[in-house]
């Protein structure tokens, strides 16, 4: 699926550009295109490059919580619950405290540190994989969760809204958190009903509930902060639980007699070959998704949407942050300039650019982690991932346009 996919992009890219020069003259279009092949081949090696030292750091840091036995400890207490959602993962298996610690980086909104997770975390559970090019059941459903997971804390499009002089840059952190909160749920259905996982399990909804019950109370709690205290504590929250980690890791490691430097060092050489052997996966989704953009297809969508919502005598602010939606499950970065153009053109504070930043939390860019997660073990074929995780993001998308009408509208 994913091959027609990436072929898709580039045909629709074609006819589009055609579109572009016969009928509306534009003669640069073709140039455009080519120029966002050269662009996005060396986005995808500076992307890559960049990924080495991170991977390197957090792998390294794995390395040392793998030999402290604490990782052993969190797979221990999380095993009941990965074991039913993801049979063919053993109890215990490194590969759960390598997706907990991922999906914890996640939900406090440290993108830099889940991404080398991510990986290490992919790469545990390929070695339960019999089919060594085809994504398994567990695979599949770690990244629809990767790719929808909630998100606590939203600083960079907070310190954006803040930056574009917004008031209350935090007025969107409650309708964010639902948006991206529907999106787990949906993500999370859709891939036990394909899989056939019993999540009616007493186990699963004990866990399930408890997460539930937790995410609650730090809603509400932070529903009483002011918007420049909900900065100050998400910011050190966040900051301060990774930096302990490394030191209760570092702590209890060396507590054991376990030679940190060199646990350490042995873990970050993984980094490097990792981070090489994601450049043509990365590489070649960045390409497909850059021609889409720069022949204007996605401005062909957008009035297309416009004229059938025009048809319906409905409301149609939302369809100007339409872009933003569309582009998040395919850049991370081609979204948030959706974001902070759509912010620019209406005003920070406008409904537009307020369901835009909603939209740009609510989910994550699918593309791309299917590319660099799948990648990174030399998976080729995605069976049912693409497809669920498009509809996490489409669930999120729905969530937030609702949400949005519901604050502001």
């Amino acid at each position: 699926m994913l091959h027609r996919i990436w072929l898709g992009f580039f045909v629709l890219a074609f006819f589009s550009a055609l579109y572009q020069w016969w009928v509306l003259g534009d003669w640069e279009v073709f140039q455009r295109l080519v120029s966002a092949l050269f662009d996005m081949a060396r986005l995808s090696v500076e992307l890559a490059i960049g990924l080495i030292g991170l991977m390197s750091l957090w792998l390294g840091v794995v390395a040392i919580g793998e030999r402290s036995g604490l990782i052993e400890k969190l797979a221990r207490a999380l095993s009941p619950l990965f074991t039913r959602l993801m049979p063919e993962v053993p109890a215990g298996h490194p590969a759960i405290s390598s997706m907990t610690l991922n999906l914890s980086a996640n939900v406090l909104g440290l993108d830099n540190a889940a991404t080398p997770l991510g990986i290490k975390a992919m790469q545990d559970l390929q070695t339960l994989n019999p089919r060594a090019d085809t994504a398994s059941n567990a695979q599949i459903l770690f990244l629809v969760l990767n790719t929808s997971s909630v998100t606590l804390f939203p600083m960079a499009i907070l310190l954006y809204r803040a930056q574009m002089g917004a008031p209350d840059p935090a007025a969107v952190f409650i309708p964010i958190l639902i948006a991206t909160s529907c999106s787990t749920l949906a993500g999370l259905l859709v891939t036990a009903w394909v899989q056939r996982i019993r999540l009616w399990d007493t186990v699963v909804l004990a866990y399930l509930l408890s997460a539930m019950v937790l995410l609650v109370s730090l809603l509400l709690y932070f529903a009483t902060l002011s918007a420049e205290a909900l900065q100050q504590q998400s910011s050190l929250i966040s900051n301060l639980l990774i930096f302990s980690l490394v030191i209760l890791f570092l702590g209890v490691a060396h507590r054991r007699g376990v030679n940190v430097y060199e646990a350490f060092v042995d873990g970050a050489k993984q980094g490097f070959s990792t981070a090489i052997d994601i450049i043509p996966f990365l590489l070649a989704m960045l390409v497909a998704i850059g021609v889409f953009r720069a022949s204007g297809a996605l401005d062909i969508l957008l009035t297309g949407v416009r004229e059938i919502v025009a048809l319906g005598a409905w409301d149609a602010r939302w369809v100007d942050s339409l872009p933003t939606a569309l582009m998040k499950p395919l850049s991370g970065s081609g979204a948030r300039a959706m974001m902070v153009d759509t912010m620019n053109t209406f005003g920070v504070d406008s409904f537009q650019a307020r369901l835009s930043a909603i939209l740009q939390g609510s989910t994550e860019t699918t593309f791309y982690v299917l590319a660099v997660y799948f990648g990174a073990v030399g998976l080729r074929h995605s069976r049912h991932a693409l497809a669920c995780g498009l509809f996490a993001d489409f669930a999120g998308i729905v969530a937030a346009i609702v949400v949005a009408y519901w604050y502001f509208g």
